[in-house]
């Protein structure tokens, strides 16, 4: 079959059309604004797919099983009808399927209302090589898809998962946050409606979005970019998530360490970085955060990351575990606190250093807190006056790290203070 890619697909996919027929990833998370043509690229590449593999079949997933009909499931007939195959497929609306006619190979769709519902869908051949989670910002978590990929990713030796969705605001937002983690069998793409060409969307569509761009850019970056742009409230704007190589940490020389104590509810969250003190810069290149790890294994885990035994400050509530740490041969010493020590020591983070530089892969949790940690908001919509205490493990581990800095600058405002008083 003799398909032209670009006058079906915007150019902003090709990579991932190739990704795909290479077979780089299995999971493929697509996320981006008004416009962009995601579910149009997913829904060809199903099509495509599955008239090319005999084996292959398809399941796709919206969180309410009424509005599959009207969204994924006309997608994919615009799909069929634009690579103009509709003589060789067979739609039905009751239940909701198509069929390739050559092979008796289907596409079945399915609500979430009920995840295990998924293990009674069953095939007469092949395997469901295909799985499409359309709008995801609607599910609550990814309990779902894992209950749903569990159960249908069996059988087969390739798979190709979708993931399609707007953003939500919220920076706090569990798919905002699912896309910092890494996974080598993951692909994560964000598209706009820049790169998708002006016929396929119309002249009116580039008038709005070019009215609201002047009115309300930031309705604009959240509407037609798809951009996360928070609820306003958002502490750390000095983040800055990179790769930090080898290289760069081999000559690193001014070592903090941070440590928060958890067990079973919380995660113990050790931190360590570099505190470049000229550029105001904070380097955070290694991490551990895990719940139920005991003591003894702590310890040893620690020990790997700090094999120059540098001093850790830990949470000062503890100092029963602080005892343990430095008796296995850490050196662990209590932070000093003191009233408005979380207020002050958020403020020194957020405002005082002008780059938090965090490496994703290597502190996925420290990027996680980090680049959502946001201002609550009251009943009335006004912003409480103190910082949140949760999601914020990792962020207390550097501010132990760096308590040292942060009582220096309390000791000059003081100072500061008395001098103007005589």
């Amino acid at each position: 079959m003799e398909i032209k890619l670009s006058e079906l697909i915007a150019p902003q996919f090709y990579d991932i059309h190739w990704d795909i027929k290479e077979g780089r990833h299995t999971h493929y998370k697509i996320y981006g604004g008004r416009g962009s043509t995601k579910s149009s690229f997913v829904a060809i590449e199903i099509i495509l797919g599955m008239m090319e593999d005999s084996d292959a079949n398809a399941a796709c997933f919206r969180k309410v099983k009424d509005t599959l009909s009207e969204s994924v499931f006309e997608q994919l007939l615009w799909a069929i009808d634009v690579l103009g195959v509709s003589h060789l497929w067979e739609e039905s609306r009751s239940p909701l399927k198509l069929t390739y006619k050559p092979t008796g190979q289907r596409i079945v769709f399915r609500g979430c209302d009920d995840p295990n519902k998924s293990k009674s869908i069953k095939l007469r051949h092949g395997y469901f090589k295909y799985i499409w989670y359309e709008e995801r910002a609607e599910f609550a978590g990814d309990e779902d898809e894992r209950k749903i990929n569990q159960s249908l990713m069996r059988g087969g030796d390739k798979y190709v998962v979708f993931y399609t969705w707007n953003p939500p605001k919220s920076l706090n937002s569990w798919v905002n946050q699912d896309v910092l983690q890494v996974r080598e069998d993951t692909l994560c793409h964000h598209s706009t409606y820049l790169t998708v060409p002006k016929k396929w969307l119309g002249e009116q569509f580039l008038i709005e979005a070019e009215e609201l761009k002047k009115r309300k850019r930031l309705a604009y970056r959240y509407e037609y970019l798809g951009e996360a742009i928070g609820t306003g409230g958002k502490v750390f704007d000095n983040v800055i998530l990179r790769d930090i190589t080898d290289v760069e940490i081999a000559i690193f020389d001014k070592i903090k360490q941070g440590l928060d104590f958890g067990f079973a509810a919380d995660p113990l969250a050790f931190e360590r970085m570099h505190y470049n003190k000229k550029q105001r810069r904070l380097f955070i290149f290694a991490e551990i955060y895990q719940v139920n790890l005991k003591t003894r294994k702590a310890v040893a885990e620690i020990k790997k990351l700090n094999p120059d035994n540098k001093i850790i400050t830990a949470d000062s509530e503890e100092p029963r575990s602080i005892d343990f740490f430095n008796e296995l041969g850490l050196r662990v010493y209590p932070a000093k606190k003191g009233p408005g020590s979380v207020d002050f020591g958020v403020a020194f983070l957020a405002d005082d250093l002008d780059e938090i530089i965090i490496d994703p892969v290597r502190c996925p949790n420290a990027a996680r807190e980090f680049s959502s940690y946001e201002l609550e908001r009251d009943k009335n919509g006004n912003f409480r006056g103190s910082y949140p205490d949760k999601d914020n493990h990792s962020i207390d581990a550097v501010r132990y790290a760096m308590e040292g800095e942060m009582i220096n600058k309390k000791a000059k405002i003081r100072n500061k203070a008395r001098r103007g008083l005589r």
